[in-house]
């Protein structure tokens, strides 16, 4: 894979660990601000919402920009997002920050995902997503529970201040690393000018398929992603200290999920779909039930970690595939269909946190998230995941 590439994972490092740690954020963001855990939880939909908006909008926006001066700008303002979050005291405030830096964030990987495609091989591309899917896996394994550890022993805003800080090497390393004209059409294919023709793209059936199939495990891992905190300390009765540990172990399984991904995506997706779907499903059933157990809580961490990316993750490729024809846009199709999930899953799931109820309540709607996806996907699997000698290009 090209140096270019890695490149582009280190910013995405940076990115993702501000997009996930707020998992074990949470609970002393509410007492510090004074609102209740389901309200702060709500930090990561706002976040993902700003994805979900900003992923078409920015890509639109920078599509006739250089990719160099478009991820420069986009990773620049994701830093002053955060020190203005890391000074505020008021709620509102950090909530709007949170868009901000989603905005930002939309643009960046928008604009990467779609850069990426034209720095590998047509066939290649599920490779490419990996590699720039390595930054955020490396996040949830070393950034996020780093920036847990880091909250836990000084406080929320030191995190914050510590993403600012990581943005400057991020934007550095795309400064030199990106060539000029990274992010143009591939010589001898054919580009699509039109903004109206790439937008268009979106009519076509099996691409708003996969990008639903997609939002829906992402869905399903943020649901219980969010709020792993209270099930660590409370269901769990572990200390505080142990919600880094599960964050790293969550995020160490991710990391093989995506590389796994990357080898079978390009050409064997119907694989990973029919099986670590279902095993997906089980591992969602089985911690609800043994959740109060530590040993079986560490084990499920690791297991749901790497099934949840490796389904995700291929059929986010699929979305890339079938955005072919969409070449500054279709970064942004996969984005959205990631971060419409990763905002809805929350949503759901704080809804389950009432006074009465258990702290596994969000664990329930990653099950049903990930059956529901069964559900559709299974019946077609030949059609929507075939090989890529088969598929349409």
């Amino acid at each position: 894979m090209p140096l270019p590439l890695y490149l582009l994972a280190v910013a995405v490092f940076a990115m993702g660990t501000s997009e996930f740690m707020l998992a074990g954020l949470v609970p002393d963001i509410a007492t510090s601000l004074n609102v209740p855990i389901g309200a702060a939880g709500l930090l990561t939909s706002a976040f993902a919402a700003g994805m979900v908006v900003g992923a078409p909008l920015m890509a639109a926006l920078a599509r006739r920009w250089p990719a160099r001066v478009s991820l420069l700008g986009f990773v620049l303002g994701f830093a002053v997002a955060h020190v203005v979050g890391a000074l505020t005291t008021s709620f509102a405030v950090l909530l709007v920050t949170r868009v901000i830096a989603a905005l930002a964030n939309a643009g960046f990987l928008a604009v990467a995902l779609s850069t990426a495609a034209t720095l590998v091989a047509p066939d290649q591309k599920g490779r490419a997503l990996a590699v720039l899917l390595s930054g955020t896996t490396m996040a949830t394994i070393a950034g996020v529970p780093g920036g847990a550890l880091l909250g836990t022993v000084f406080s929320w805003r030191s995190t914050f201040w510590a993403i600012a800080l990581f943005c400057l090497p991020a934007a550095l390393g795309v400064v030199k690393g990106i060539p000029a004209r990274a992010g143009k059409t591939r010589p001898g294919t054919a580009a699509i000018s039109s903004l109206r023709d790439e937008i268009a793209q979106l009519t076509m059936p099996r691409l708003l398929l996969f990008m639903v199939l997609g939002a829906l495990v992402n869905a399903a891992t943020f649901a219980t992603f969010t709020f792993l905190a209270p099930i660590v300390t409370d269901t769990a009765g572990l200390g505080e200290l142990w919600v880094p540990a599960v964050l790293m172990l969550f995020g160490t399984g991710s990391f093989v999920g995506v590389t796994l991904a990357g080898r079978l995506s390009d050409r064997h997706p119907a694989i990973v779909i029919a099986v670590g779907g279902p095993l997906l499903l089980l591992g969602w059933i089985a911690l609800g039930a043994l959740a109060t157990q530590p040993a079986a809580l560490l084990l499920l961490a690791v297991t749901q970690g790497t099934l949840s990316f490796a389904l995700g993750a291929t059929l986010i490729t699929r979305v890339l595939y079938e955005a072919a024809g969409a070449p500054t846009m279709g970064g942004s199709y996969a984005t959205a269909a990631l971060n419409i999930g990763a905002a809805g899953g929350p949503v759901v799931a704080a809804a389950t946190l009432t006074a009465d109820a258990d702290d596994l309540g969000p664990v329930r709607v990653s099950g049903l998230l990930v059956a529901v996806t069964l559900l559709i996907a299974l019946p077609f699997l030949r059609v929507i995941a075939p090989r890529l000698d088969r598929a349409t290009p």
